[in-house]
């Protein structure tokens, strides 16, 4: 039973015109996983007699229900094993589903695996036409459809060398450029934006941009990156063991993936605990108030707990912010103790965080010279399952700084004759 699933259209569903051009209803799909091989004939009925099959049955898709209309950027998340490349499979016909249907209406061009049917004894040119006769194209389509293949894979000089010559950046790029420059109604992607380096990054972000503004175009888009979905889709779907969870607004979408992320994350966290107590501080942690996905702007709550029974010492403790999806320290405060168990409240604001994860980890000094309170010594620090990690939503932006908002950044010129600071950025 979905968590979640919608059940029924919003207003905004039933008031939308568009036509449907993707109508997964009430689709479920089942492998026969092969257990216990029988080694002749006689095992085998011996094994049909005790009624054991030989097999397991794994439910891979469990009553799947969504449409897509004409013009949507459509996203399907959700972790690896949950059934999403199962789904496009359906959807591009590979496989059959035992219950249900999948209607399409338009040219449907599934690009599951980037360079699936490339020949590496075939040029460049060969391969896009026999790529192209896959997907059904005719030679007259793929001819129209060429220049713009080869121009944006930036390889005109090297078409008509074997692919095998060809560089994994350069096989990768024309595999992406024979993707997205199918002249279809309906194009699906899967894992497919994280390819080229960082020029054709950008060329493929215009396309995205692009395509979003024609109307008559479809992209069903599986990921796992939450920036592309916020960036790129109007829609998605949230698929955990077969189901979907989640489902409409692509902001919530995303950050219940998030969340869900966390909880696996931390249910799956072996017992890390120190294996020996700190004798001044037996108790140091961290962890949420509140759910640990927030809008940015506002305040995230957490809970420090410690347990000074140095009554006779002064014991200091670091709260550090360690900046998750980009790397390093982000900011670190020093906070002075007092003796007995303890549980403080405290919040972090969030306005100037940037899109991300985030965890606090929190150590404990003491004082080693009471005339110089900056000499100390750590003496037990939280692991990953004492400290807290959360996650920001809600800026949308593309910045790439560690925790601070790009408008927060500003230079300043000491010879203003030479350079002038016009704009904030």
């Amino acid at each position: 039973m979905a968590e979640v699933a919608m059940t029924e259209k919003t207003q905004e569903e039933t008031s939308d015109e568009r036509p449907v051009v993707l109508k997964v209803d009430h689709v479920a799909k089942m492998f026969r996983l092969p257990t216990e091989q029988a080694t002749g004939l006689k095992m085998a009925f011996l094994n049909w007699t005790k009624g054991i099959k030989g097999y397991t049955e794994q439910h891979v898709l469990r009553d799947i229900n969504f449409e897509v209309r004409q013009g949507d950027f459509f996203g399907i998340v959700g972790r690896n094993g949950s059934g999403k490349s199962t789904l496009l499979k359906i959807i591009s016909q590979i496989y059959t589903p035992e219950q249900g249907s999948v209607t399409v209406k338009g040219k449907l061009v599934p690009f599951i695996e980037l360079g699936v049917g490339f020949n590496p004894e075939l040029t460049g040119r060969e391969n896009v036409y026999l790529n192209g006769a896959l997907l059904g194209f005719t030679r007259a389509e793929i001819d129209a459809m060429y220049d713009d293949i080869v121009e944006f894979a930036e390889l005109e000089d090297f078409m008509d060398q074997k692919l095998k010559n060809y560089s994994s950046g350069m096989q990768v790029r024309l595999a992406f450029s024979v993707a997205i420059k199918a002249q279809g109604d309906i194009l699906v992607l899967d894992e497919v934006l994280a390819v080229g380096d960082e020029a054709f990054q950008r060329k493929c972000d215009n396309f995205f941009a692009e395509i979003k503004k024609d109307p008559t175009k479809t992209v069903i888009l599986v990921t796992h990156s939450m920036d592309a979905v916020k960036k790129y889709c109007n829609k998605a779907i949230l698929i955990k063991d077969g189901e979907i969870i989640a489902s409409g607004d692509k902001n919530n979408v995303a950050d219940r993936y998030t969340l869900e992320n966390l909880k696996t994350n931390e249910s799956n966290k072996h017992d890390s605990s120190n294996e020996e107590i700190c004798e001044e501080m037996p108790i140091l942690r961290v962890y949420p108030n509140e759910l640990p996905v927030c809008e940015s702007g506002t305040n995230f709550k957490f809970t420090v707990e410690y347990n000074n029974v140095a009554a006779d010492k002064k014991i200091y403790l670091n709260i550090v912010l360690l900046d998750i999806s980009r790397g390093g320290i982000a900011l670190a405060q020093r906070f002075m103790t007092v003796p007995g168990h303890h549980r403080v409240n405290m919040i972090a604001p969030t306005a100037d965080f940037n899109d991300g994860e985030y965890r606090i980890i929190l150590s404990a000094h003491i004082e080693v010279d009471p005339k110089d309170s900056s000499v100390d010594r750590m003496i037990t620090t939280t692991n990953e399952k004492e400290s807290c990690t959360f996650v920001v939503q809600g800026t949308y932006g593309s910045d790439k700084f560690a925790l601070m908002n790009y408008r927060r950044i500003q230079y300043q010129c000491e010879d203003t004759k030479v350079l002038q600071a016009k704009d904030s950025f």
